[in-house]
């Protein structure tokens, strides 16, 4: 794949604030590049470093110089996101959402356990007995904390769909799946892996999360879909509609998809820069053929107001482009 379909010198910096404070961050950046097949999204978290940031450029090379596959299926079921926010606000947001699955976000701080067990037991009097709930560590517990932490969760949730990486490596997964009877989702030890394609998931997680965004693109997240030899959902990085649009497509091309998927991620921003944003219906997402175009107007509401800050990501840019294969 060339990057000469893509033209990195009208690349846009935008800012979009966050309506809560999630991964610990208020503000949401990155970039917008326009290509031969439409736009695609820069947006490695701050501190990943270059060689982590290629995968993400190449993502949206993919999507602004030559699209996605064809996808298998037209609409695909999402969860909606609970942030770490007190019981009322949680019940709130599953109550508004019209998803059937919801994932909770815990561990937000160490002493965090009370909080959590308040968060999943209002968002399982949200959803019902018949809802699913399931939560994410970002792998923030050792093993004895995580075995500890997933049972008492599981029992305020009123039963776990899973627990997204309690931990940070795949021993530590293991070790916490021999000694649990909640599932164990692996995201961070498999996107943020030497190479995805080797990670050996399948003694230490019951389902694999897929982005395909810090994966290198839909491609090749595909690839890594098949390698990990699990059931598979699909997670967003926190990207604009035209960045989410990628994730969609990649659900959207999975053979098969047994999980609701994390991609409700719009909800966490104040804005969008498309007119139509990728937002659910009923729990549900339709699969985009092509990528969505930013609106010029809301192009320039969020094009972002600090010019250091908007040199330093053009130099990222450039930096990074010359890590692309």
């Amino acid at each position: 794949m060339s990057d000469s379909a893509v033209d990195f010198d009208s690349a846009v910096v935008y800012a979009i604030p966050m309506r809560t404070r999630f991964r610990g961050i208020t503000v949401r950046e990155g970039l917008l590049l326009p290509g031969a097949a439409g736009w695609g999204e820069f947006c490695a978290f701050p501190e990943y470093d270059d060689r982590e940031a290629a995968a993400w450029l190449a993502t949206a090379v993919e999507q602004a110089a030559v699209g996605w596959p064809e996808p298998v299926r037209d609409r695909v079921p999402v969860n909606c996101i609970v942030p770490a926010v007190g019981p009322e606000q949680a019940h709130r947001i599953v109550a508004e959402s019209g998803c059937r699955t919801a994932k909770v976000k815990v561990a937000d701080h160490p002493d965090s356990l009370g909080e959590d067990l308040e968060r999943v037991a209002a968002v399982r009097d949200a959803l019902g007995p018949d809802g699913a709930v399931r939560v994410d560590a970002n792998g923030l517990w050792d093993v004895d904390t995580a075995i500890d932490r997933i049972v008492r969760i599981d029992r305020a949730a009123g039963g776990l769909e899973y627990v997204e990486q309690p931990c940070r490596t795949i021993e530590e997964l293991a070790a916490v799946r021999k000694r649990v009877d909640v599932r164990i989702a692996a995201d961070e030890s498999i996107r943020r892996a030497e190479d995805p394609l080797r990670v050996a998931v399948a003694g230490a997680a019951d389902v694999a999360v897929l982005k395909c965004t810090p994966l290198g693109g839909v491609r090749r997240a595909l690839e890594v879909a098949d390698a990990a030899g699990l059931p598979c959902l699909v997670s967003s990085a926190l990207e604009t509609s035209v960045g989410l649009a990628a994730q969609v497509a990649l659900a959207g091309a999975l053979p098969h998809l047994d999980f609701a998927c994390g991609l409700d991620t719009l909800s966490l921003l104040t804005g969008d820069v498309v007119t139509t944003p990728l937002r659910p219906v009923d729990g549900w997402l339709e699969v985009p053929r092509t990528p969505p175009a930013p609106d010029p107007e809301l192009l320039e509401r969020y094009r972002h107001p600090d010019a250091e800050r908007t040199q330093w990501w053009l130099q990222r840019l450039a930096r990074v482009r010359k890590l692309l294969p």
